[in-house]
């Protein structure tokens, strides 16, 4: 009885809830998208669009319209998609208690006793299949499993066989069973590791799982070798503890907010989130993190503050709008002509994480006034929806909706922190012709917008402002170096 867990992997979650939720939309290719912009790329495929023009999460936009011109882009309802997680989580806990949800579209389950012998696995993986058809979803939403000695084995077996399908992986079929991979198949090898592999002479999952602990340790230059090495060969590995080193957020921007106001605006929104998260965790920030990032441009906007430990709203949002000045200072001058480079892209985040407790109160009322107003903000959102109650300084990005609720890798965000309810109401599929047509419209205007920024590049040499941090200067590019 070698069989230890039993992973279970939502197929093309993301786009199957939205044919499920559009049924003119099944059958065809899919693609979900975070914002209505070709410079932005796919967060998730249909079975289609991998399917049959191998279209898949990374994928630009503008790629996936080339290869498919009729693939219908579908904006991310993240609320949706966490609402149908728990409703997936409760239908497989009537089959089996599940542990800890890796993602929003995985769910590892722990097989004990009689459940390891391998018929009764797969019985168990069979009424999950079932369970989840059971609860509404017919066959618009399928789920993959895999069943293996440990987690990451388990892991990737429900991957072997996609979609709607079910893996074992015994002890005894071990290593052979892995040799038909590529290494990129394997978690924990992204194209970096790939690459580091193939430099200590490791170019399929066949050396790789003849290969020493020694060797695998070298390669990845870490303990994580050896850790790697023994789950390839089904030790289940005691989870890790680890710390949160930050909290944040990014956004493409809309071709409506590429200006200073409505970068400015929704650098404001995404740092409110960020500290109302941070709040909820009881964590301090000592530090922030602020990029930009825009159209046509190599250089970027970089700022990293160090600062007290803190965690209220008024006094971040006035931090980050000191260090935007010089920013906006240089498009009042004309020094950076953000008409030819708009911003394309921001991210704040914060860093230097320590918990609440490891200060005392305030001792200033203004500060004290501060926390105050934070937890009112806090109050009252959690009671109404995110952006019930904000800052003028966000209005612009609360006008057009803009840096909405995300989910991240890893983690299943909490929508009474993160999705804009209440007062704002709720981002919905189209359900009509008249929304589709307007989607289409909004497709051909970034297709436009795209075609236009590549005849301008071709046209203008970039110009620079005081103020900004260079990317490092290549071959091809006339990008000065901008300070």
């Amino acid at each position: 009885m070698t069989l230890r867990c039993l992973f279970v992997d939502f197929d093309s979650f993301f786009a199957s809830v939205e044919q499920h939720d559009a049924p003119h939309l099944r059958g065809r290719p899919v693609a979900v998208i975070p914002v209505a912009s070709t410079t932005t790329c796919c967060i998730a495929a249909s079975k289609e669009a991998k399917r049959d023009f191998g279209i898949k999460t990374g994928t630009g936009v503008a790629e996936a319209l080339e290869r498919c011109p009729d693939i219908a882009l579908q904006i991310a309802r993240p609320a949706r998609y966490v609402r149908v997680h728990h409703q997936f989580l409760e239908a497989i806990q009537t089959c089996i208690p599940h542990g800890k949800a890796a993602s929003v579209d995985e769910v590892p389950c722990w097989l004990i006793g009689r459940e390891r012998q391998r018929d009764n696995a797969e019985t168990i993986a069979r009424n999950i299949k079932r369970a989840l058809r059971d609860i509404g979803f017919g066959d618009s939403l399928t789920c993959s499993i895999g069943i293996a000695p440990n987690k990451f084995l388990a892991k990737t077996a429900s991957d072997m066989n996609k979609p709607d399908g079910l893996t074992v992986i015994e002890q005894a079929d071990l290593p052979h069973a892995l040799h038909e991979l590529e290494l990129r198949d394997l978690c924990g090898i992204g194209p970096s590791m790939e690459a580091r592999l193939r430099r200590a002479g490791i170019d399929s999952v066949e050396q790789l799982c003849a290969s020493t602990r020694d060797q695998l340790r070298h390669a990845w230059g870490s303990i994580e070798g050896e850790r790697f090495w023994l789950q390839l060969r089904g030790f289940e590995l005691p989870e890790r503890e680890t710390q949160r080193a930050s909290v944040g957020h990014s956004h493409v921007l809309g071709p409506e907010l590429r200006d200073v106001a409505g970068m400015r605006s929704v650098l404001f929104k995404l740092l409110a989130k960020a500290a109302m998260r941070l709040r909820d965790e009881e964590l301090l920030a000592g530090g922030m993190a602020i990029r930009i990032r825009f159209v046509g441009m190599d250089a970027r906007f970089e700022r990293d503050l160090r600062f007290a430990p803190l965690d209220d709203t008024p006094a971040l949002l006035r931090l980050l709008g000191r260090h935007l000045q010089g920013l906006e200072r240089a498009a009042a001058d004309k020094r950076w002509n953000q008409k030819r480079h708009p911003p394309l892209s921001v991210a704040v985040t914060l860093v230097d994480l320590s918990p609440r407790t490891a200060i005392c109160g305030e001792l200033m009322a203004e500060r004290r006034r501060a926390k105050a107003a934070s937890a009112l903000l806090d109050k009252v959102n959690g009671k109404y929806g995110n952006s019930a109650l904000y800052l003028g300084s966000m209005a612009k990005a609360i006008d057009k909706d803009a840096a909405p609720m995300r989910i991240p890798f890893q983690q299943i965000p909490k929508p009474a922190l993160e999705e804009e309810t209440g007062l704002h109401g709720i981002e919905q599929a189209p359900t009509n012709a008249a929304d589709l047509l307007q989607v289409r419209m909004n497709q051909f205007k970034v297709l436009a917008e795209k075609t236009h920024r590549e005849r301008d590049a071709k046209r203008h040499r970039p110009s620079g402002a005081a103020g900004w941090g260079a990317a490092p200067a290549t071959q091809n590019s006339p990008q000065p170096s901008l300070f």
